[in-house]
Formats: structure tokens, C-alpha cells, sequence
């Protein structure tokens, strides 16, 4: 399904997260894969915030974030034969990065014919405690970082090829998430970005497309997620953005959610 393609995915830092299981899902459908990440990041996320976003306690043991993540995956992957390429792992907050991670990936891989932009910053913040401080880096990872890589990744485009995107947003136009107010107003820029790019990706040969995953259990909740879409059903859909079946398919943003967006999980 993938064979031959060469495709960037980020957001890749622990081995339950939907970047692992997409970098895992594309080299196994025969990609070669450069996957980036900052596991830095997740390791900011304490325990306390996680059982604030939960409402439930979550254990040390449930809590999957560890150093060195996106090196721990690559690594991974590797022993079990797959085509994989780490590229440095770097805050996308920094000037810079953003691009060079793009033209890291390009330089190991002889080019690239997709990227899977799965990176995300978020933090629990209620209105009156927005600063510029905390507000800044939901904008530079979540929008301004998508931003430098597609125009970076366009330059570098085979027009020759079919060349695909995908980027993620998160339901936040289902309804309010208010103390999610700044992570929700970035990634909703993520869905207009989408609408916007299909032009000047067009003229590149490349589609572009945006996944709701709904909820997903990535380690960093107790509550019962039994009835949640897994990461599995958002790397199957990227899968299928990423193939000749999806040809006609750029600048939609698609729901894998289970009806969530429609005010409740249709689970039979």
C-alpha cells in the first residue's frame, strides 16, 4: 500500500501514542518512515494534570512517558526490521526547528513524498490564567510549526508523484473545552489551514487532509476507554489519505470519533 513512499511523521515520543502506532502502521505497509518527536515535552505533563484532565487517578505505572521516548521507538521499530529513520528530536517552540526537522527528513531519505503531522502541545488552562507565556507555545507547535513544514516540504515536492498530508485537529468544534480554550483555538486554525493550503499544494501535486481521531487511549487516562477509537483507527485512515484510493480527497477534515462530534458515542 505504501511501497516506495517515503513519509515524515511526528509527534512520535511514546510506544502507546497514535505517532508510534502511525510510524509502526506506514513502515509495516511498506513506507520508509523519519519520525520525529520531543519527549521532552511529555514529560512536563505531571501526573497531576493528567488526573486533573481525567478526574480520575491515573498510576505511575499507567503514565508512559519517558526519556529518550523518541529514541526508545525508533529503536524499537528498528529491532523488528522496519524502515525507520529517527531525525533529531527538537521543541518545535524553537525558531528553526520546525523547518529543519523537514529538511533533516529529506536529506536521510532522498526526499519525501508525505508527511504525517501528529505533534501537539496542550496544557490545562482556565481563562484568567492565560498568559503570554503559556498561550505562545500552543500557537508556535500546534499552528506555526505546520505551517514552516508544509511550506518546507512543498519546496522540496516531486510534482511527478502523488504527494500527500495530513494534519490533525482535535473536535474542538463539536463544543466548548474551557479550560482547553487556547489548545482548541490553535488546532482550529489547524482546520482552516487545511482549507486554505489546497491550492498552492495542488500546484505541488499534493493533497492535503486533516483527522479528527476523537478520543484515544494513549496512556494518559484511568477512566474506562473501552468504547474510545483506538490509534490503530486513526492510522487506518491516514493510511488511506496517503494511498491512490484517497486521489480526489484535499482539504477535508475528517471525523474517526464514533459519532462523538454528533453529541455521543454510537458504539453497538
Amino acid at each position: 500500500m505504501m511501497n516506495g513512499k517515503k513519509i515524515l511523521i511526528t509527534g512520535v515520543s511514546r510506544e502507546k501514542g497514535i505517532g508510534a502506532t502511525l510510524a509502526r502502521r506506514f513502515a509495516e505497509a511498506g513506507a520508509t518512515v523519519a519520525i520525529h518527536g520531543f519527549s521532552d515535552y511529555d514529560l512536563t505533563i505531571s501526573l497531576q494534570d493528567t488526573n486533573r484532565f481525567d478526574g480520575n487517578a491515573i498510576t505511575a505505572e499507567q503514565f508512559t512517558a519517558v526519556p529518550n521516548g523518541t529514541e526508545n521507538v525508533a529503536r524499537q521499530l528498528q529491532n523488528s526490521g522496519l524502515s525507520v529513520v529517527l531525525i533529531t528530536p527538537s521543541d518545535f517552540t524553537q525558531k528553526g526547528a520546525a523547518t529543519k526537522a523537514v529538511e533533516e527528513a529529506t536529506q536521510k531519505l532522498g526526499g519525501l513524498d508525505g508527511m504525517v503531522l501528529n505533534h501537539c502541545y496542550g496544557a490545562l488552562l482556565e481563562m484568567g490564567e492565560w498568559t503570554e507565556e503559556n498561550l505562545d507555545p500552543h500557537f508556535s507547535v500546534n499552528i506555526r510549526a505546520c505551517m514552516l513544514m508544509i511550506q518546507a516540504f512543498a519546496a522540496q515536492a516531486d510534482i511527478t508523484k502523488e504527494n500527500a498530508i495530513t494534519l490533525f485537529t482535535s473536535g474542538q468544534a463539536n463544543g466548548p473545552m474551557t479550560n482547553e480554550i487556547p489548545y482548541c483555538v490553535a488546532k482550529e486554525a489547524i482546520s482552516n489551514l487545511t482549507r486554505q493550503a489546497i491550492v498552492p499544494l495542488g500546484k505541488k501535486n499534493t493533497r492535503i487532509n486533516a483527522i479528527n481521531p476523537g478520543p484515544n487511549d494513549t496512556g494518559y487516562y484511568a477512566s474506562d476507554t473501552s468504547s474510545w477509537c483506538t490509534p490503530n483507527d486513526a492510522a487506518d485512515l491516514a493510511l488511506f489519505l496517503h494511498s491512490s484510493y484517497a486521489k480526489c480527497i484535499t482539504g477535508q477534515i475528517i471525523a474517526s470519533d464514533k459519532g462523538e462530534g454528533f453529541g455521543g458515542n454510537f458504539v453497538i
